[in-house]
């Protein structure tokens, strides 16, 4: 991981949990050939653990495939709750908790 690649290291996304793609508007550009481009995805790992889906993969250069960071990104159900969470030191971190059926029980006291 590089932290001469990013502006902001892991940068609060609030409920932003990205599956896939890159948080560009975080990108300084490439400490190690000094481009500035579009990212690279690569060694895109999908595995379930547990009951918790877990897709791990690598930021890269294009021009020059230094490794600008790993991302991280969870998604499991638990009690009709769909959760995810996102740590990246370029994408930042992040979590979100959504109901998965219509009538949220969290929402009735209001």
């Amino acid at each position: 991981m590089c932290n001469g690649c990013v502006q902001k290291e892991h940068p609060d996304r609030g409920t932003t949990c990205l599956e896939d793609g890159s948080y560009l508007m975080n990108y300084r550009g490439c400490a190690a050939c000094h481009q500035r481009d579009f990212v690279l995805i690569r060694n895109k790992i999908p595995e379930e653990d547990d009951g918790v889906e877990i897709i791990t993969y690598d930021h890269v250069c294009k021009h020059c495939d230094h490794v600008i960071a790993r991302h991280e990104y969870t998604f499991t159900v638990t009690d009709y709750y769909q959760e995810y969470t996102m740590l990246c030191l370029l994408c930042g971190n992040a979590d979100d908790v959504t109901y998965a059926l219509p009538n949220d029980p969290r929402l009735a006291a209001f």
